[in-house]
């Protein structure tokens, strides 16, 4: 078998027009009208390559059937989704299967081709593909119950930030309190604000954000808060909370040698506060003077390195060093987990690890047509609104991860 990659196609499946193949996602920035894929992990531009036979169909056609591609699209062309959707298996095999030697990178090679026939020839399909909305895990159904508590708490109450938003007449990316959706069939990222008011010119990636997906959670780490010497300027960028519309997109637009996917304030832009008073500190002083009279459409969720800086200037930003899956497992990616861009090159062959599998996993798992996920930021007191969660339960999490 050949070993293909971003850009591979079969025999006659090249695309027609190459440039409109791929403008549903160059449509930013550096990539917009572009004609060959950009290789993220590996900071490179992949132009179509056609290779003889049906491979890349037959991946396709097995990623399908085993779960980890649910949309199905089977063209013979290994676009970003069959990138993705590849990862995920690798990093399945490596995780739930336990194969250490399996590495995520999405380079269909001899190793990764075994365990493609292996699972083929045993009929396997992953929990993943198994697991939906219609039938959750326990853990699942309990966050979406605190997720509707919560909207049912602060759409009746008079929240000094939320009140804010309701009193916004713009037109923007952040939803009202009664506004917020909280469907099981939408894509719902959470994220639980820490240590937001105390002081840091250098904060630590020391917040959690919590995947809700296919009926599944995934546990990831970073931060919501901004560091000032990152964000350049002294009034940095603290995103409201509050439900935001996201979209797939792309970060670092202008810049050629750093640009990778991540998610983009779906149309308008999201509200910001401001520290206005210069304290490294979002404090009631900020809120008191309030939102910043237009949206900012800057706030992207996006990687955070290997966890050791906080590479935030007001973005969301998730760490690639680890994750709890959906058995509730720590996952360890720091064998192969880039510490920076300059890491991202086909020499040090690493990827943007925990990261790639919070990305991956939402561009596989939206249902056709779908390019938005619902964000959701909260403090973590808001845990309380659930019996379930035990107190520090944020805390005895992160330490999990970080550890």
């Amino acid at each position: 078998m050949a070993t293909i990659f971003l850009g591979s196609y079969d025999e006659g499946k090249r695309p027609n027009d190459t440039k409109a193949f791929l403008a549903p996602y160059h449509f930013l920035g550096v990539l917009k009208g572009t004609r060959s894929f950009r290789d993220d992990d590996r900071s490179k531009w992949r132009r179509f390559r056609g290779i003889s036979g049906n491979e890349v169909t037959e991946l396709q056609q097995f990623l399908f059937k085993s779960g980890f591609m649910p949309r199905g699209v089977i063209d013979g062309v290994f676009d970003y989704v069959t990138q993705a959707a590849t990862r995920l298996f690798q990093e399945y095999v490596r995780t739930v299967e336990g194969v250490a030697a399996m590495i995520p990178d999405g380079i269909v090679g001899s190793g990764t081709w075994y365990h493609v026939n292996t699972w083929k020839a045993a009929g396997k399909v992953a929990d993943w593909g198994k697991i939906t909305s219609e039938k959750p895990t326990a853990e699942y159904l309990r966050w979406m119950e605190l997720f509707k508590k919560a909207k049912s708490h602060y759409a009746h109450r008079n929240d000094p930030i939320l009140s804010q938003v309701d009193a916004f007449h713009g037109v923007s990316d952040t939803l009202k309190a009664k506004e917020w959706n909280t469907s099981e069939k939408e894509i719902h990222l959470i994220g639980i604000r820490r240590n937001f008011d105390k002081k840091a010119r250098r904060r630590e990636n020391d917040d959690l954000f919590i995947l809700l997906i296919n009926g599944m959670v995934f546990k990831f780490w970073g931060s919501t808060d901004p560091s000032q010497h990152m964000a350049g300027r002294k009034d940095e960028a603290f995103l409201v909370e509050g439900q935001h519309k996201y979209r797939f997109g792309w970060h670092k637009i202008s810049s050629e040698a750093k640009v990778y996917r991540a998610l983009r304030p779906y149309n308008s832009g999201v509200l910001v506060f401001r520290d206005r008073d210069d304290d490294n500190a979002l404090s009631q002083a900020d809120l008191k003077k309030g939102l910043d009279k237009r949206p900012n459409p800057t706030i992207n969720i996006h990687w955070s390195g290997i966890g050791h800086a906080n590479w935030s200037a007001g973005c969301q930003v998730i760490v690639g060093k680890s994750y709890m899956n959906h058995l509730g497992k720590v996952i360890d990616c720091s064998k192969f987990a880039a510490t920076n861009y300059g890491q991202l090159n086909d020499t040090a062959k690493k990827t943007k690890g925990a990261y790639n599998i919070c990305a991956d996993l939402i561009l596989c798992y939206a249902p056709p047509g779908v390019t938005h996920v619902y964000y959701t930021l909260g403090r973590e007191e808001s845990l309380a609104l659930d019996g379930g969660f035990e107190a520090g339960y944020a805390n005895t999490v992160l330490k999990k991860l970080r550890n």
